[in-house]
């Protein structure tokens, strides 16, 4: 059931999830976005060019991110505007084979702001891997019924 305007206050949780990564994820939004840029699918290249090993597109782990908040609104349209600062790279190792996760990202979600006027909620997101913030002033602005 998707939240209302009047049900929310600032400080209030929206929920949190969890969200496993895999190489594979990494090359299917590859195929999705047109980014086919080695640092996030060939380890020898990664390395190659300094970077501790295959690392998460960007947008990726944005979108994967805002979807917290676009389920809890209960329909992704709701989401009216979305922006964030990308602060440390999501390292997702190799684990081809095992059924592993290659990397996890924790996010977790509250109401930032109300505008009674325009009838939005802020939400602001904490994005972690690894114990490290990895997108900050994630903010998603939400019109709610």
């Amino acid at each position: 059931m998707s939240p209302t305007f009047e049900e929310l206050s600032v400080g209030q949780d929206i929920g949190s999830r969890s969200i496993e990564v895999t190489r594979q994820d990494l090359v299917k939004y590859a195929g999705a976005s047109g980014d086919f840029n080695p640092i996030h699918w060939n380890e020898a290249f990664a390395t190659g060019v300094e970077l501790p090993g295959v690392i998460a597109h960007g947008m990726f782990t944005m979108g994967a991110a805002v979807q917290l908040v676009s389920d809890w609104a209960g329909d992704p349209a709701a989401v009216v505007d979305y922006q964030t600062r990308f602060t440390k790279p999501v390292l997702v190792t190799d684990t081809t084979g095992t059924g592993d996760a290659g990397a996890v990202i924790d996010v977790s979600g509250a109401v930032g702001a109300l505008d009674a006027d325009a009838r939005t909620a802020r939400v602001d997101l904490t994005v972690v891997f690894d114990g490290q913030k990895v997108l900050v002033k994630a903010q998603a602005l939400v019109r709610l019924a």
